[in-house]
């Protein structure tokens, strides 16, 4: 396995002072964002020689690109706002071998027209499902253009919302390009240790087979999302849960601050030597 983070942990908009903070934090893989280049998340354009400029800087810091994030709202209730996604999709999916990133991340959206990440109760609606799935077959046709894989997680806000509709989403899109994300802190909002262990062991069961990437945040008794060690996700029982199902991709924190990111680093990497996980 592989220790990453988020590139946009740390503030800047050029990928010189990105890159060497994430190197600088002790990581040697980071996931992207197209705003540490100056740029929107998801750009209607990408200038020429942006996306050499991140290899480049990449390279000379020895990180890795095991991810680049081009999350919109898959189930918007409007389809223009859905076909924009896509649009930008498309724009991010031509540059991303450049940045050596292989895997895109997404977001399946929700119903809310406001924040792509806000619960609404039609998300669970048959008209929801339906546009996601949609919008989903065109990102997956756009990846088998550009070689490249798709990664979604299951968020409690979202249409993609627990193991179960994760499982039916892999079940009818059916397509090796469709990866898994699993994030622990994002199975519960409130609940007991040996729960959060009980829903990994779940995920892992059915959909082990699927992932592509893990995330590392955590949560704390008030279902607030805290840095990695700072919540009661038992992150030792996760990492050996990956290493048990013979997963060898990147672990990937985010959500905490870059002062955070030493430390967690370091927390993370004793429980990855203790196990002989470091790839």
């Amino acid at each position: 396995m592989q220790l990453g983070i988020f590139a946009k942990t740390f503030p800047g908009s050029n990928p010189e002072s990105v890159l060497s903070s994430v190197a600088n934090a002790g990581f040697h893989a980071a996931h992207y964002n197209w705003a540490c280049s100056g740029l929107a998340s998801m750009p209607d354009e990408i200038p020429a020689g942006y996306a050499e400029n991140v290899a480049e800087t990449a390279l000379r810091h020895k990180v890795k690109m095991v991810g680049l994030s081009a999350t919109w709202n898959m189930a918007h209730p409007d389809p223009a706002v859905r076909q924009k996604g896509l649009a930008r999709l498309e724009v991010m999916a031509a540059k991303a071998s450049v940045l050596g990133a292989r895997l895109i991340t997404l977001c399946t959206g929700t119903r809310d027209p406001e924040d792509q990440w806000r619960y609404h109760p039609d998300n669970q609606t048959s008209e929801a499902w339906r546009d996601m799935m949609a919008s989903m077959r065109e990102a997956v046709s756009i990846a088998e253009r550009y070689n490249l894989l798709l990664g979604i997680e299951p968020e409690l806000a979202n249409i993609i919302n627990d193991v179960d509709a994760t499982e039916r989403l892999f079940s009818e899109i059916s397509s090796t390009r469709l990866k898994l994300i699993l994030d622990p802190a994002n199975l519960f909002e409130n609940a007991s240790q040996s729960d959060v262990k009980a829903l990994v062991e779940k995920a892992m069961t059915k959909l082990g087979s699927h992932l592509a990437m893990a995330h590392a945040k955590d949560r704390n008794a008030k279902g607030e999302f805290v840095a990695v060690g700072k919540g009661i996700v038992d992150f030792e029982h996760f990492i050996q849960s990956l290493k048990v199902i013979g997963f060898d991709g990147p672990l990937v924190t985010h959500g905490l601050t870059p002062e955070e990111a030493p430390g967690v680093y370091n927390f993370l990497h004793t429980i990855f030597l203790k196990h002989g996980c470091l790839g």
